[in-house]
């Protein structure tokens, strides 16, 4: 599931997570395995703890968007042709 694996890229267990969040031990764990499903507010804390926002955390095409995002925040500073590297370098690494 997405919020096993964003919460395993992050390198916290489930219950030191929910613990995190002022939830009971298990609330995390619960989610994951199905047995419960978050409020809209318990994915807006959700997503505040991993650092991502909603969209983020949705977006199932992007493995880890906390990497994407740093990626994106560091080529917003960057020239048009060191843009264009950077873009050469992606494609060349998704060959």
């Amino acid at each position: 599931m997405r919020l096993a694996r964003l919460r395993e890229e992050k390198g916290v267990s489930a219950r030191d997570m929910s613990l995190s969040m002022g939830q009971n031990p298990g609330y995390i764990n619960n989610i994951e395995s199905g047995k419960s499903m978050p409020s809209l507010s318990g994915i807006f804390y959700i997503c505040e703890y991993l650092g991502i926002t909603p969209k983020d955390f949705f977006d199932i095409e992007t493995k880890n968007p906390s990497k994407a995002n740093e990626l994106y925040s560091v080529a917003r500073g960057l020239t048009d042709e060191q843009l264009d590297n950077l873009i050469a370098i992606a494609k060349g690494l998704r060959k």
